[in-house]
């Protein structure tokens, strides 16, 4: 065979080589969900460690403690303050991940430093996509809010005080819990039955969600690539706007007067701030919720990423930390004068 007739050869493979991969990307997820994961894996790899320096000492920890059976990833991670006795306010923190990377331990730093502050705090592993689809992740962790109440004494845990918390993905999974306990009509659409009572739902911790699917269809470009690409993943569709998750995963129209006290915050710095937290934190006081706000001008230096809470060397995250602390302790005299 010539050169020439070489050359010809090993292009017409590579084409038919590239015309093979566009076409499975076409068909299936998974080979840009697990790019992303890759990607999402090593930065909250890197937010671990950036956040370890922060974390004090004095609090006890249980790791992958199964609240399931059936699933390895149905296992949560506790922390409480060493010298605590009895139950604590409790703060349940889903870690985000785009719905289909991350794990407990992305977040446990940050729960360990609220543990300190005088906290019961739990961080629920789940199944991510596409290893499983919506509502798998959703059903498991009302299991876990089930498993919580139910082993409240034995745990440390005050039911009557628990406050729901997440960032990224884990936000919207936050606030979509909240909505299914806080309004039965949004509980039989989704077609769960919440594992809390609405009165044991003291609060709720937004940082950096998604609550707006539509908003986000719209993007374009690698963010709106990133975004149909984990919607794929999660829903089990590429056409999942359609889907079920498509119609219930909008918690922005879902809330109602009922929903309970929140705290949202994102970053200047990051896109889903202007077309997700803040029309969230609009809508929650539209409908006369108490809403604890954090956020800076568009101009704000430095510019604040995608979860830039975790960050703990910038002001405004330490900031955010102690805006946050003060919210959750304004939770608990709140459920103590009730309580009275």
């Amino acid at each position: 065979m010539t050169r020439a007739r070489r050359v010809v050869t090993w292009i017409a493979g590579v084409a038919l080589l590239g015309s093979a991969v566009f076409a499975a990307l076409r068909a299936t997820p998974w080979p840009a969900a697990l790019i992303i994961r890759r990607v999402f894996t090593k930065g909250a790899a890197e937010t671990v460690a950036e956040m370890e320096p922060f974390v004090p000492d004095g609090v006890t920890a249980r790791t992958r403690v199964a609240y399931a059976s059936g699933s390895r990833d149905t296992t949560f991670d506790i922390f409480r303050p060493a010298a605590a006795e009895g139950p604590l306010p409790t703060v349940v923190w889903i870690h985000g991940g785009a719905w289909l990377s991350g794990v407990a331990a992305d977040v446990t730093p940050y729960l360990r430093i609220l543990a300190a502050e005088g906290f019961t705090a739990v961080a629920p592993d789940y199944t991510i996509a596409p290893e499983a689809v919506y509502p798998t992740a959703l059903r498991q962790l009302n299991s876990a809010l089930a498993h919580l109440v139910d082993n409240a004494a034995e745990l440390g845990i005050d039911p009557a005080r628990i406050i729901l918390a997440g960032d990224s993905a884990g936000a919207q999974l936050a606030s979509q819990l909240a909505a299914i306990t806080s309004d039965p009509a949004y509980a039989r659409q989704v077609g769960i039955r919440p594992a809390l009572e609405p009165s044991h739902l003291a609060g709720v911790v937004l940082f950096c969600g998604v609550y707006d699917l539509q908003a986000l269809a719209d993007l374009t470009g690698l963010l709106g690539w990133g975004f149909k690409t984990a919607m794929w993943a999660y829903s089990g569709t590429k056409d999942w706007s359609d889907s079920a998750a498509g119609r219930t995963m909008s918690t922005i129209r879902a809330v109602t007067g009922d929903f309970p006290p929140t705290f949202i915050s994102g970053g200047n710095g990051d896109g889903l701030t202007a077309s997700q937290s803040l029309p969230m934190a609009a809508a929650l006081r539209a409908a006369g919720v108490d809403v604890t706000e954090l956020f800076w001008p568009v101009d704000h230096e430095p510019s604040l990423p995608h979860e830039y809470q975790f960050h703990l060397r910038f002001d405004e995250a330490q900031e955010a930390l102690t805006a946050l602390v003060d919210f959750l302790h304004g939770l608990a005299v709140t459920q103590d004068d009730a309580a009275s």
